[in-house]
């Protein structure tokens, strides 16, 4: 009984330290990308009408000339100096056709203003081609749209929630074209991982390897992997492919800091290491305060009431203090000593680039 209780010890031990690598494994069909199979993008020019008087204005010429051609090519004639917008609005519409898209089947679509209309709410798409790179008609979109938003006001004052000029339609568009795909032709398939990289690539042709026999996969490079069809699965390409995408690859990934100034977003990797290095920051709080002081003449003096400027400065300095990161730490050991001299996120923006600078830290530091 001691000894059986012995090994279920070991067991457990040996599942604890094998648990982060297999938490980190990710499937193949997410983090590469069959050739070929990828998603169309589409744009096509239409109108909105119906709109309550928060369409485009009169100075928007090719408003009134898209109304007056459509118009026209509906067997009405119109006088262009009579045709008022106010519930009309020119837009762009863009959507993304998948890959095995079929004739009849729906896709959604983006409607964006392109003229000076207030807000698309309540409005409705007219028929509206739209066109792949090739120039070719793939969809044809038309329906009443989902804005989500609202606009209102007068001239002194306006209330706006959201983005009231941009809507969408929920399966708007009918796909009309397909696009032609030859999957697996010569019994040959090509991956591409999302990001590049030797390692991942070299995973990924291990473990298709091991599942299917040596010599099914090749890495070509440091981004790509050609496939050949194992003759196990002759004429059972689509079987094939759903058990390879299956299988799990553990991606590796350069050191990297991700810093976006404007938001004091900071993310960092963990494989993030820095070199023994001491920090010492502290802040700079400068005030600068502008006032008027009114002069009064004395009586009977003949002089001019004026005014006086004051400027009043305040500068505050808060005492740095002085951190010493040990090397080889990780990312939470980073954090820790960070924080401990009171570091805010844009504060760490500026250590980073420090650290970077003097050449301790090894990460690539990215800025947004």
């Amino acid at each position: 009984m001691k000894r059986f209780s012995y090994v279920a010890y070991i067991l457990l031990v040996l599942c604890l330290c094998l648990a982060p690598s297999l938490s980190q494994a990710t499937r193949i069909k997410d983090i590469a990308r069959l050739e070929g199979v990828r998603d169309n993008q589409l744009v096509g020019y239409g109108l909105v009408v119906g709109l309550n008087g928060t369409g485009d204005s009169q100075s928007t010429q090719f408003t009134v000339q898209s109304l007056v051609s459509m118009m026209e090519r509906l067997g009405v004639s119109v006088d262009r100096r009579q045709v008022r917008v106010d519930n009309v609005a020119a837009v762009m519409v863009t959507a993304q056709l998948p890959p095995f898209a079929k004739a009849g089947g729906t896709i959604d679509v983006l409607v964006s203003s392109i003229g000076d209309a207030d807000s698309l709410l309540g409005g409705t798409l007219l028929m509206t081609p739209l066109n792949g790179p090739d120039g070719s008609v793939y969809a044809v979109a038309q329906g009443p749209l989902v804005v989500g938003a609202l606009a209102f006001g007068g001239k002194a004052a306006t209330v706006q929630k959201n983005h009231p000029t941009v809507g969408r339609i929920p399966g708007g568009a009918l796909v009309e074209r397909e696009v032609p795909l030859a999957l697996g032709a010569g019994d040959i398939l090509t991956y591409r991982i999302q990001n590049p990289d030797f390692t991942t690539i070299s995973r990924m042709s291990r473990s298709i390897n091991q599942r299917f026999g040596e010599g099914v996969a090749a890495a070509v490079d440091g981004g790509s992997v050609r496939v050949r069809l194992p003759a196990s699965y002759s004429g059972r390409l689509i079987e094939f492919i759903a058990a390879m995408e299956e299988l799990s690859v553990t991606p590796d990934t350069v050191a990297r800091v991700v810093i976006n100034e404007k938001t004091g977003t900071i993310v960092m990797g963990d494989n993030v290491r820095i070199q023994r290095v001491a920090v010492s920051h502290g802040n700079l709080n400068l005030v600068i305060s502008e006032s008027a002081q009114v002069s009064q003449p004395g009586p009977f003096s003949e002089g001019e009431t004026v005014v006086v400027p004051q400027t009043g400065i305040e500068v505050l300095e808060e005492q740095g203090n002085l951190v010493v990161v040990e090397p080889g730490v990780s990312l939470g050991d980073i954090a820790r000593a960070l924080n401990a001299i009171g570091a805010t996120p844009r504060d760490l923006i500026a250590i980073f680039q420090a650290i970077k600078a003097s050449g301790s830290l090894h990460a690539e530091l990215v800025i947004l």
